[in-house]
């Protein structure tokens, strides 16, 4: 299973983009945010780390298979 789908629901349906305070998808052991191509990792313990200087860029190919080829 992955971390993010470990995440407490309740925590989980909350946590949106500390930037655009959108959605994010679920992208194994990170939070990812489509309409900016970041992703957020999500530490050991299972602590999403929600800090927009931590955000790691996401390029092209990618973002292609977090999204299904799907541009959002």
């Amino acid at each position: 299973m992955s971390r993010a789908a470990e995440i407490d629901p309740i925590v989980r349906e909350r946590l949106v983009c500390p930037t655009d305070h959108g959605p994010l998808l679920d992208a194994g052991d990170e939070l990812y945010n489509p309409r900016l191509r970041v992703a957020y990792r999500i530490d050991s313990d299972g602590i999403p780390v929600m800090l927009a200087g931590e955000a790691r860029a996401v390029g092209d190919a990618e973002h292609a298979t977090i999204t299904g080829g799907a541009d959002r």
